[in-house]
């Protein structure tokens, strides 16, 4: 199951994260981050060794989302060693995303 990013555990979750971490900007009013909901989930079990995937609502955290410059949603962040290696904007098929993901992780 992905995981959920928030205040609390951003900092240790994503910026200190041994392994890349992909961070989906989301929120519950947001039809096209529902529709990518369950490839994220299961991207999340597919790519476990190999990041870590999860979830951070921009509701609940705007600042967060502010800091990274997070306008529309979903949008993906991915990082790697605390810093943004790739990013997606839009809902894309689940292996797209995957391809995305891979590609930024092992190019970077």
């Amino acid at each position: 199951m992905a995981k959920e990013f928030n205040m609390a555990n951003f900092d240790t979750e994503v910026i200190k994260s041994k392994l890349p971490a992909v961070v989906d900007f989301w929120a519950p009013w947001c039809g096209p981050c529902k529709a990518i909901m369950p490839s994220i989930e299961e991207l999340s079990k597919e790519m476990e060794a190999a990041v870590s995937i999860g979830k951070l609502n921009v509701d609940e955290s705007p600042d967060i989302a502010g800091r990274y410059g997070v306008m529309s949603i979903p949008t993906i962040l991915i990082f790697k060693n605390g810093n943004v290696i790739g990013q997606i904007v839009g809902a894309l098929p689940k292996a797209e995303l995957k391809n995305r993901i891979t590609r930024a992780i092992t190019e970077n």
